[in-house]
């Protein structure tokens, strides 16, 4: 299934922006209680303590990296000269330009698929270049952090990091361009076509594989899953993006590891929030969140509705385990074309997910055998169109203020969590 690393201790942030590919860290403003310096100096790798792993391959294992020099030169990354990157993103043109908020911009450009050389736009290979503000230390710890384990990560439904770029104060990162954008983006977006209950089914089924992956294989806790963090390819196949918050879980007897909160308020699991402590149950929540965002077309938090409706989980809770309810909060834009028993399997499943009690929650290995169940017929089957027009009248009136196109840029009001840094 993939390359796992054993792992113990990492470093830390979050909703999104102009174009959702890649720009998850890129597209929040981050506040911290913690006091950082506001710039990042150095020109060579320092002795930045990040996490460290050993990664199982055939051939055995890598060397623990401790330090950023130790992670730069053991991860099977390319490091790129900031020149090739200006020539492959056409000096950050704005044209250039697919992304941007208040962690940096992300550029697509174009490398040679062999050499990985700048190419000419058009040949080659298109990548998506993730260029940071130098604003301080924490976001290149997350950046370090981000190349040290997408560097030595590997499975299919996790995003591809190419290379990185660490000159002077330039951090840049180097992935896989995927060409449909971000999960948010088909969910959220009016002008987007919406998405058939087949197809978020997929959805549901690759995020899972990633996070069980990672969770599950790996013992590590991913702490930023949300729909701008799932990019999609053409087929609309899953790869989880965004390590910069990802932690390494507990090892041995312990039963969590107690950091400083990080993550996105509405995905957040209430007792990290309110403790610190942090386990793989934190993702199972975040995923219980993300089922309900593609059950019901609705952002997990949302300050624009009326206030009753502006908290995802509080919304749906009441309808998710009543069958004669469900229909209520299905997305309208699905105008009924969705399976009776699968919606209300899923909806069950997401019930799970999201229980206050972090022990009563499945892990997510038992979470992805019960989303592979949904695609047998018994669950897939699509009612007559007679029925689906039937109660497509029979769900609630839409308001005036549902699902409103988003702002092109998060406000100050934002969802990000504080950034009480590890």
């Amino acid at each position: 299934m993939g390359n796992c690393l054993d792992s113990s201790s990492g470093v830390e942030n979050p909703q999104t922006s102009r174009n959702a590919s890649y720009v998850s860290r890129t597209s929040t403003s981050k506040t911290s209680l913690s006091s950082f310096p506001s710039t990042l100096t150095c020109s060579t790798p320092s002795n930045l303590s990040a996490p460290h792993y050993k990664e199982h391959t055939a051939s055995g294992a890598l060397p623990t990296p401790r330090t950023e020099r130790e992670i730069l030169s053991s991860a099977n990354l390319k490091d790129f000269a900031f020149s090739d990157l200006k020539s492959a993103t056409r000096n950050f043109r704005a044209d250039s330009l697919i992304g941007e908020g208040g962690f940096g911009c992300v550029y697509k450009g174009w490398i040679d698929e062999q050499s990985l050389a700048p190419s000419k736009p058009g040949s080659g290979m298109v990548v998506a270049i993730k260029k940071l503000k130098p604003e301080g230390f924490q976001g290149h710890k997350e950046w370090l952090t981000e190349v040290n384990y997408l560097g030595q990560l590997h499975h299919p439904n996790l995003v591809k990091l190419i290379g990185y770029c660490s000159e002077g104060d330039n951090r840049l990162l180097v992935y896989e361009l995927m060409l449909k954008g971000s999960l948010e983006s088909h969910l959220f977006r009016r002008s987007v076509e919406p998405l058939p209950w087949a197809t978020r089914i997929k959805v549901a089924i690759g995020a899972a594989r990633g996070l069980s992956f990672l969770n599950d294989e790996c013992q590590i806790i991913y702490r930023d899953l949300k729909a701008s963090n799932i990019l999609l390819d053409t087929d609309f196949n899953v790869k989880l993006s965004d390590f910069g918050l990802a932690k390494d879980g507990p090892t041995g007897d312990r039963t969590h590891v107690s950091t400083q909160v990080m993550g996105t308020y509405g995905y957040a699991a209430p007792e990290y929030i309110a403790t610190g402590r942090l386990n793989a149950k934190a993702d199972v929540y975040s995923f219980g969140v993300l089922l309900l965002e593609l059950l019901t077309g609705r952002r997990a938090l949302d300050k624009i509705r009326v206030a009753a409706e502006q908290n995802l989980v509080d919304w749906t809770r009441p309808c998710l385990g009543d069958k004669r309810k469900l229909h209520r909060i299905i997305d309208p834009r699905l105008e009924g074309r969705y399976p009776k028993n699968g919606a209300h399997e899923f909806a069950s499943l997401a019930l799970q997910c999201i229980r206050n009690d972090a022990k009563l929650r499945p892990n997510m290995s038992e979470v992805l055998a019960s989303l592979e169940k949904l695609q047998d017929p018994k669950y897939a089957a699509l009612p007559p169109q007679s029925n689906q027009k039937k109660r497509s009248s029979s769900t609630m009136p839409r308001s005036p203020m549902r699902n409103p196109r988003p702002p092109l840029r998060p406000t100050p009001s934002g969802s990000s969590l504080p950034s009480y840094r590890a």
